[in-house]
């Protein structure tokens, strides 16, 4: 008898036609979408944490929720974001999280796991455009403006 393996399948699928991507020219540009497509009623509830998948050309792929947590935190797992970044075969990301208490401060936390990611991007040749925190009411902090990437 022969050994068996699970069979393994990535894929992609395009809902929206590319012409139809919006573009980000600026964390503004960022915020906002992040913003219009985030749950309000949740979003003083408890973190969240999103990558922007985006092309060559800085156009959104997609959004995807990485994790759900707490009031005051949330759990990012690196393999979990990367898996989703290759599988979608972006080149570019912009990380987003909210602050359900309206601090418009990044903290130690936010900018340790932003540097991890920052240095792992960099391996798979992968561009951090940006990490911006977003609070309840549609105000953002944007790592990249503020110097920290």
């Amino acid at each position: 008898m022969k050994d068996k393996v699970n069979e393994i399948r990535i894929s992609y699928k395009e809902r929206l036609p590319s012409p139809f991507w919006k573009k980000i020219n600026s964390s503004k540009d960022a915020a906002d979408l992040l913003f219009e497509h985030w749950d309000k009623q949740t979003i003083q509830v408890h973190e969240s944490f999103k990558v922007v998948l985006l092309n060559n050309n800085n156009k959104v792929k997609g959004i995807y929720q990485l994790s759900k947590g707490g009031i005051t935190s949330t759990i990012i797992d690196l393999r979990i974001l990367f898996a989703v970044v290759l599988k979608s075969l972006s080149v570019a990301i912009i990380l987003t999280h909210n602050h359900p208490s309206g601090t418009l401060k990044a903290s130690r936390a936010d900018k340790e796991i932003t540097y991890k990611i920052k240095r792992a991007a960099e391996l798979l040749d992968i561009r951090l455009l940006d990490h911006i925190l977003i609070v309840p009411n549609g105000d953002y902090y944007s790592f990249a403006d503020n110097g920290i990437l």
